[in-house]
């Protein structure tokens, strides 16, 4: 990475899957983020988190991520907000756990009942570690019945917690959309969340930011690598996460390419730094 530190003085970076695990850091991601500011560059991390930056921060703080391994926090919440307030005209049905309901936090927007909204805004499964998105097809069936629109706050299906994979809204909304729903999101890979991540990187380099001068990192094929794709910038594919590099790098990059045709993908690393022996 200190090469690409050289030519790209931007990151966006992912966290989830790239910085930590969902429980623990990754110590070698977060001291090549640190060592990038340390030559001057600005590290943005970009991630679905379906709450306020704020609240990302405290968890980073909970879990161990060095502070120095970022300049700022970007996340799905923050640009769905946006949405929430446009789309709901002042109601919606929350679908997610009891606890992330801060997305409301500060707007005119109040919590009702499915016959009631305007909108529904999903930030997740309600408990993400027994549940799959199939517990939820009477209650999308409803939704579609009404006409509502589902604001996703979270575009990823999939996340890495630990040692196991487990569903997120992104597969809820997936779900949805299947059966003719509509669907809205802001976070990646879609445009709202990276130009709020330039507006950031921008504003601490105090000029506008070039495509050219942007590396995205991240794990996920439909979200990072599609994001950075779609948004005109290079990127790093991070194996270990949400992407299975048991085949090796070379097949895994080729893998995630067919996947996703026009993206440059730069670089595919593993997770964890291996030395000669394979240790």
């Amino acid at each position: 990475m200190q090469e690409l530190s050289t030519t790209y003085p931007v990151w966006f970076c992912d966290i989830w899957g790239v910085v930590h695990n969902g429980v623990t850091p990754y110590p070698d991601a977060c001291h090549a983020l640190a060592e990038h500011r340390k030559n001057s560059g600005i590290v943005i991390l970009v991630t679905n988190a379906p709450r306020m930056s704020k609240d990302v921060v405290r968890h980073l703080d909970h879990l161990g991520v060095p502070c120095t391994s970022y300049d700022h926090v970007v996340t799905s919440g923050d640009a769905t907000r946006t949405l929430l307030t446009g789309q709901a005209r002042g109601k919606a049905f929350y679908l997610g756990p009891p606890h992330d309901t801060s997305l409301f936090e500060g707007l005119d927007v109040a919590q009702v009942g499915l016959a009631e909204a305007h909108a529904v805004l999903c930030v997740g499964l309600v408990d993400d570690a027994v549940e799959s998105p199939d517990d939820y097809v009477e209650l999308l069936a409803e939704m579609k019945s009404l006409k509502l629109p589902m604001i996703c706050a979270n575009p990823d299906k999939i996340v890495r917690k630990g040692d196991r994979l487990q569903f997120c809204a992104g597969a809820i909304a997936e779900k949805y959309a299947g059966m003719g729903g509509h669907v809205l999101m802001a976070g990646k890979p879609f445009a709202p969340i990276y130009e709020l991540a330039r507006q950031k990187a921008g504003d601490l380099a105090d000029r506008t930011i070039q495509n050219a001068e942007i590396l995205a990192i991240g794990d996920g094929p439909e979200t990072d690598i599609k994001g950075a794709a779609d948004n005109g910038f290079d990127v790093v594919l991070i194996a270990d996460g949400v992407t299975d590099a048991s085949a090796g790098l070379e097949a895994t990059q080729a893998r995630v390419q067919a996947q996703v045709p026009t993206a440059k993908i730069i670089r595919t690393l593993h997770q964890l730094a291996w030395d000669e022996r394979g240790r």
